[in-house]
């Protein structure tokens, strides 16, 4: 109570909108274990009725392997493509005003509103062989859809948008004086890149790199269209899941499900440890 009274006392001192730490805390982790802990543990006690030589026999069969190759391996590919496609969109859009910026800007949050099924239908009609991006492509030895370069193209579409939006704010508060000041001491446009600008973005690329990643990963609606959908080629893994489903192999889904999360919180825990390194090197630097 006499701490009570002693916080109150301080000059300009209000209570908060919100209650306690106690009460908070509570809230915090009650929803947590309502939305994310309690179905991931069911998720992992379904997969323990599984004997172990049927988990590994479902987990590395050569389908899931497949699978898990083009799923992990195009989300990486993404994430890599829209990291350095989400610098150079943020850059423009912060760095230069140009007629029609707003409507750019608005543009690259549209994956996040369209259903990704109408992504699906209308980058397999966009990229199909008949289609007008497709067929032209087609007629020079190259086709997207129904392959693998497709299946990447709607992970670069899904995720583009955590790219931008994870670096936007820091080059907004960047500002060009830091540039300016590197050019009147005599740094090149390459030297003041590397040694000025890119070690204040290095953690928000990387956060952008990881949220495509996961995006990338546990996408379904618009990669289902264009990937043509064959096993050991074109299938992903949230697919091969859900045949599982439909052939009522509600275990073996559920182990694929397992491995999934595991590689996503494996991979998401390397990004945060780089963060992490990056911070304790820039500030040493």
């Amino acid at each position: 109570m006499a701490a009570a009274a002693n916080i109150a006392a301080r000059p300009g001192w209000r209570p908060g909108p919100l209650p306690g730490f106690r009460p908070t805390l509570g809230f915090t982790l009650l929803y947590l274990s309502l939305v994310v802990l309690l179905p991931l543990a069911a998720l992992v006690l379904k997969t323990a009725g599984l004997s172990w030589g049927a988990f590994w026999a479902t987990v590395t069969s050569s389908r899931a392997l497949a699978a898990y190759k083009l799923s992990f391996g195009g989300a990486l590919l993404a994430g890599g493509i829209n990291t350095v496609a989400g610098l150079l969109l943020s850059w423009v859009l912060v760095r230069y005003r140009f007629p029609g910026r707003d409507v750019v800007d608005a543009i690259i949050d549209l994956p996040l509103a369209l259903p990704t099924a109408v992504a699906g239908i209308a980058l397999t009609a966009i990229y199909a062989p008949t289609g007008a991006v497709g067929g032209f492509l087609e007629r020079h030895g190259v086709q997207v859809a129904f392959t693998w370069v497709g299946v990447v193209l709607a992970m670069v579409f899904v995720g583009l948008p955590f790219a931008v939006r994870s670096v936007q704010p820091v080059l907004m508060e960047l500002g060009p004086e830091l540039e300016e000041a590197a050019a009147v001491l005599g740094a090149s446009r390459l030297r003041t890149f590397s040694r000025v600008i890119l070690p204040v973005l290095v953690p928000p690329l990387l956060t952008g790199f990881a949220l495509a990643f996961a995006r990338a990963v546990g996408e379904y609606g618009s990669i289902v269209f264009i990937s043509g959908n064959m096993p050991n080629h074109t299938e992903i893994v949230p697919l091969l899941i859900v045949t599982k489903l439909e052939q009522f192999q509600y275990q073996q889904a559920t182990a694929l499900a397992v491995v999934m999360l595991a590689g996503s919180l494996v991979t998401l825990l390397a990004v945060n440890l780089l963060q992490a390194w990056n911070r304790r090197w820039t500030g040493h630097a």
